[in-house]
């Protein structure tokens, strides 16, 4: 019954990254507390307080995955080396939606290939699927032949006391992305 509620959710949040930034407004119930393993970190657990004070970027996908997260890692890699300095009260996280594959140290090796500002979190299935839920990401079945996992590619924006500000679609381009984070970045 979750997976029909995520998919919703994913729909309005497709609808708000869509709109201008004036015209957003911040859904109710997405983000909140949670565990995750940091493998670049010694396999150091980080939550939601670890990054407290900073903005958070999250993206969700998996070191498996064929085409959209690894060019949605390469946009977002440059995006972070156009902000240069700004991007210092910014942490991006990379988080895993297969756990199973994706070890801490081998998400964190991953993510550093991008670049060494995007941080690689795995977790256990049921640290993996809170977050999920927290976020209302869509992760669909896998792909018996081929291991592929449909997910939602939505990028999360996080204000430094943990309140979700908004969504940008994957569809996004540096220079768009840059600017609107520069923006976001500048009022604190």
């Amino acid at each position: 019954m979750k997976r029909p509620r995520r998919a919703a959710a994913g729909l309005v949040l497709a609808f708000l990254a869509l709109q201008p930034p004036a015209a957003r407004a911040t859904p109710p119930g997405f983000g909140g507390p949670f565990t995750l393993i940091d493998g670049a970190a010694g396999g150091r657990t980080v939550t939601e307080q670890t990054y407290r004070g900073k903005f958070l970027l999250l993206f969700f996908g998996y070191t498996n995955c064929p085409d959209v997260c690894p060019a949605t890692l390469y946009k977002l890699a440059q995006t972070l080396k156009q902000l240069g300095s700004a991007a210092q009260n910014l942490q991006t996280l990379f988080i895993t939606v297969d756990p199973a594959r994706d070890t801490p140290a081998i998400i964190s090796r991953y993510a550093a290939l991008f670049s060494p500002a995007i941080t690689g979190l795995s977790g256990t299935p049921a640290q993996i699927d809170r977050i999920e839920q927290e976020f209302h990401i869509y992760v669909g079945p896998t792909d018996p032949k081929t291991g592929a996992i449909t997910h939602g590619t939505l990028l999360y924006f996080v204000a430094p006391d943990g309140t979700f500000l908004t969504a940008y679609p994957d569809t996004f381009s540096v220079k768009s992305l840059t600017a609107q984070l520069r923006a976001r970045l500048s009022t604190h």
